[in-house]
């Protein structure tokens, strides 16, 4: 199922891309809540796994269709801060489903299934149609210190989306996504079979999980604001190779404490790979092809990063009967990889 919300989402970001440019981003941002409503009507009714991957694909879909607009709109806002305004928006696209699981789990014993599925296809009918009339790219301002002969230059050089396919800065950024999604997105499956395999009790293994969640939300906001200060690439390289060494320390070790310290460590790493993506892509291309050029670069994570990383290192740990050093070793080798590929993004 999880797959294929990813692959919804991932052949909907590029189409997404393009349709912002034709239609702007609160139509996008609309059509994406529309769509995740009547998806959630669908669930209710689903009775079989071929309905409930559909209502997957669709719902990844969706996701797409509010994401980009968003991640698009506040960079336009703020142009000045880009990094920490995406951050943000990373944030809290990041952090929903950590606030909203536990509260999922509570109305669907006191609901029932088929309630709460109609319950929340409403929520996200009148929450997103009510959000998405907000969403627009900023009027020209008259006194802004950027002249409009200036502005209009800055727009020629933006680069169209041919021009970035052939240029080093996007296989280098799309490479990254590859190396770091793949080594990032493992340890979501990971790390509680890590820390039961090491003789922890569930209640104990689990925190490693939530660990890795709490910086990969939470540490969007402060990726996104060191961005900006030090510089994108300087700042995704840190915590790339910091993610790498703690994925090759990790098995050597031997405390819960420890493991949990590194599984957050490989959480922020993670989550400043979606928080600053954005706007490095926007340093790179400019943002009159933003969406188009963004949307192709996150191909990457959902067609490629999954079977690289997930689906074979579990399949690396069925061969080598859950060998964790050698699978950590590769993951932490993914991680400087992808470290030594953003620093060549200019």
């Amino acid at each position: 199922t999880v797959f294929f919300v990813l692959i919804g989402a991932t052949c909907f970001m590029y189409l997404s891309g393009r349709l912002q440019e034709k239609y702007g981003p609160m139509k996008l941002a609309v059509t994406g809540s529309i769509v995740c409503g009547i998806s959630a009507f669908w669930l209710s009714r689903s009775v079989n796994m071929v309905e409930i991957n559909i209502w997957a694909f669709t719902v990844g879909a969706s996701s797409a269709l509010v994401y980009l607009p968003g991640l698009t709109v506040v960079q336009r806002w703020y142009p000045e801060r880009r990094g920490w305004v995406s951050g943000v928006f990373s944030m809290a696209f990041g952090v929903s489903a950590a606030v909203m699981s536990p509260i999922f789990s509570i109305l669907l014993l006191k609901w029932g299934y088929e309630a709460l599925t109609l319950a929340t296809g409403c929520a996200a009918l009148l929450i997103g149609l009510a959000a998405s009339v907000l969403i627009r790219f900023p009027e020209a301002d008259p006194l802004a210190a950027t002249s409009a002969t200036s502005a209009t230059s800055m727009a020629l050089n933006d680069r169209s989306v041919a021009e970035a396919l052939k240029s080093r800065d996007f296989w280098c950024l799309w490479l990254t996504w590859v190396f770091a999604g793949a080594a990032g997105a493992s340890m979501l499956v990971l790390a509680t079979g890590f820390g039961l395999a090491r003789g922890l009790p569930l209640a104990h293994a689990v925190a490693l999980l939530t660990a890795f969640n709490l910086t990969n939300g939470f540490g969007r906001l402060i990726s996104g604001y060191l961005s900006d200060r030090i510089g994108r690439s300087r700042t995704m390289a840190i915590s790339f190779v910091s993610a790498g060494l703690a994925y090759l320390l990790m098995p050597h070790l031997a405390e819960l404490w420890l493991w949990a310290t590194l599984a957050a460590v490989i959480g922020f790493a993670f989550g400043t790979l979606f928080a600053i993506s954005g706007p490095l892509t926007g340093d790179c291309f400019g943002m009159t092809h933003f969406g188009s050029i963004f949307g192709l670069v996150f191909t990457a994570y959902g067609f490629v990063s999954g079977p690289l990383g997930p689906w074979l290192t579990g399949h690396i740990l069925d061969i080598t009967r859950d060998n964790y050093t050698f699978v950590f070793s590769y993951l932490g080798l993914m991680f400087m990889v992808a470290a030594g590929l953003i620093l060549l993004v200019r």
